[in-house]
């Protein structure tokens, strides 16, 4: 079965539309938003403070808003049909993945505009972002076929929220509790790590590490969620 374009955007177009209609799901754009808006009176940001807002931006919608459009497939009996249809599994993930990803950045531009984040290298920041981007998507996605609802998604999502979206204000905590060290390699922290490094200076040579982690997070998640899909898929 061949790879097609055209019912990948097809996919895409009716999630834009089923989305556009759902004030409940769209609405979580709000979070990130706000608390930029409430950072943007204060005189001077840490990295930390940014990227607290960014990292929402991926949990609360890449996370949870590709959770739900997953999860309002399997609500309304869609997805089989999916399942069934040519539709390969790489033209359904590109086509319900699109919506998001063009969400979570508009919010996270939305949001560094508000704060007046200027990044000293904005191709490579734009890298890790995108990069960002594929992990939290593939969570968002893994937990959309764990669930059966758009209410239970929402449900499910919120202490991955806490976990991703503010996890590096718990970093003070490593040195009181060493259980809590796994902090430093979460994606979100990662990210965090490397847009204080270039914002000192550094180049690709210097960051590739970051790069890499959140990379293999990335993989590894689309990984487990194709092989959770197959399962789904063979089971019937």
């Amino acid at each position: 079965m061949t790879f097609s374009m055209k019912r990948m955007y097809a996919i895409f177009l009716k999630d834009l539309k089923d989305l556009s209609k759902n004030m409940f799901i769209t609405s979580s754009m709000l979070m990130p938003l706000l608390i930029a808006v409430l950072y943007s009176r204060m005189d001077e940001l840490s990295i930390d403070m940014i990227y607290l807002v960014i990292n929402l931006s991926f949990s609360t919608i890449g996370v949870f808003v590709q959770s739900a459009i997953i999860a309002e497939e399997k609500e309304k009996n869609t997805l089989r049909g999916l399942m069934l249809s040519p539709a390969t599994i790489l033209e359904i993930f590109g086509g319900k993945s699109l919506v998001t990803f063009l969400l979570t950045l508009l919010t996270i531009i939305l949001s560094a505009r508000l704060i007046d984040y200027e990044p000293s290298s904005i191709s490579l920041i734009a890298i890790a972002l995108i990069i960002s981007s594929v992990f939290y998507i593939g969570l968002g996605t893994l937990m959309g076929l764990l669930t059966k609802s758009v209410v239970e998604a929402s449900v499910i999502t919120l202490p991955i929220i806490f976990l991703f979206g503010f996890s590096t204000l718990l970093q003070t905590l490593i040195n009181t509790y060493p259980i809590l060290s796994f902090i430093e390699y979460l994606p979100n922290v990662q990210l965090a790590e490397l847009a204080k490094e270039v914002q000192l200076g550094a180049g690709i040579e210097d960051i590739w590490g970051y790069l890499a982690i959140i990379l293999v997070w990335g993989i590894g998640i689309w990984l487990l969620t194709t092989w959770f899909y197959k399962k789904k898929e063979t089971a019937g």
